[in-house]
């Protein structure tokens, strides 16, 4: 039986090249010369003021909450349907999560369920970009600069994807990037944390340098460094980063050969959908997305149970998502959902993601050929 995992991490000839001339570079800690290329990269690609590579983008949204400067009491606002990193950058620094519903079509934060949590503890908005998609970003922005809260944007699916012409992680304040072995583009565990604002450059770089000035000593422009703010070690090795700069050389050829896959799933679900058997990703026409995920929405927890099931009998790795946060021990902890959960756990329970990965090639038709086979048998 052929096995099709769900995901298979991306590797490229070049960076096993990179990782190699970075050894013998003997310069293997953080800000080495392929960490540098990499943020070159980045900003030049998306336009950002500045970026700096993280060793993941959990530690880029703590970054984004620390320049934000989140305190205890602070509340933030977010979607329920997003991974644990989102919320717990924010709990770490004693803010309250509220929680709203999703919209059922893209499952994004709902930009109408917004101004109803906001209050005079509110502080920012976290919204998350799922499968690349880019959450409502007007709204969400306006409502922002009426209200003088902070955007801080979850791209960790989003690299390479644009809301209206507009790279993700570029139209909030900050924007996170994720470079763990499951994204588009891979450097193990890694991230990036994206700066808009000049002001906020140098503090950023002090935090990612464990709250010394180590850089600005390593330019010549101080003759010590010390400590000076609040930060952590925030920096990944360079060996990471060469990893990554053998797929970022790549990145427009590894976003199409994704993209192939996505349009072929869609393409061979379709009559599905047409049928009102499952339900297919929306992708709203100012939306560009990368191909980071697949998904089909079966009709309830049980269909999607048994699906889940039929194709793992054909050797076909198939899985849900998120476990709403809201539902879960620390959610409740730490947080509160305002307003109906009419969309969250509903759609979340139906959502099934389907393997996509670079250079998945005739594979996806096996995948495609077992979902229809499903269907029929049903």
């Amino acid at each position: 039986m052929d096995v099709i995992p769900f995901n298979q991490p991306i590797y490229t000839e070049k960076s096993e090249k990179y990782i190699i001339e970075a050894m013998h570079s003997h310069k293997i800690s953080g800000d080495g010369v392929y960490t540098r290329k990499c943020s070159d990269f980045l900003e030049k690609r998306t336009g950002s003021r500045k970026v700096f590579l993280t060793t993941s983008c959990t530690h880029a949204t703590e970054m984004a909450a620390l320049l934000a400067n989140i305190q205890s009491g602070d509340e933030v606002i977010m979607a329920s349907f997003t991974f644990v990193s989102t919320a717990n950058a924010f709990v770490l620094r004693g803010a309250r999560v509220v929680f709203v519903d999703i919209r059922p079509d893209t499952m994004n934060l709902d930009e109408n369920k917004i101004e109803e949590a906001i209050t005079d503890k509110t502080k920012a908005i976290i919204p998350m970009h799922y499968a690349g998609v880019s959450c409502e970003m007007d709204s969400i922005l306006s409502l922002a600069r009426g209200y003088g809260l902070t955007v801080i944007e979850d791209a960790a699916q989003g690299v390479m994807s644009t809301y209206k012409g507009n790279v993700l992680g570029t139209l909030g304040n900050f924007g996170c990037y994720s470079f763990h072995e499951t994204k588009n583009f891979s450097m193990g565990e890694g991230g990036a944390l994206l700066i808009r604002d000049a002001e906020n450059i140098e503090r950023a770089e002090i935090i990612r340098e464990k709250g010394t000035n180590r850089s600005k000593f390593f330019r010549g422009e101080i003759d010590k460094y010390t400590w000076v703010d609040a930060g952590s070690s925030y920096l990944p090795s360079d060996l990471n980063a060469a990893y990554l700069w053998g797929q970022l050389e790549e990145a427009e050829k590894i976003t199409e050969d994704r993209l192939d896959s996505w349009n072929s799933y869609f393409d061979g679900l379709k009559g599905l959908r047409d049928s009102g058997m499952i339900e297919l990703p929306y992708v709203p026409e100012e939306c560009g997305h990368n191909g980071h995920i697949f998904y089909l929405k079966a009709r309830d927890l049980e269909e999607r149970t048994r699906l889940i099931a039929y194709l793992k009998e054909r050797g076909i790795g198939a899985v849900f998502h998120y476990v709403p946060l809201h539902t879960a021990p620390a959610g409740k902890n730490f947080g509160r959902f305002v307003g109906e959960d009419r969309y969250t756990t509903r759609e979340s329970d139906r959502l099934l993601r389907l393997p996509l990965y670079y250079q998945m090639g005739d594979r996806k038709f096996k995948v495609i050929e077992a979902v229809n086979d499903f269907y029929k048998k049903l």
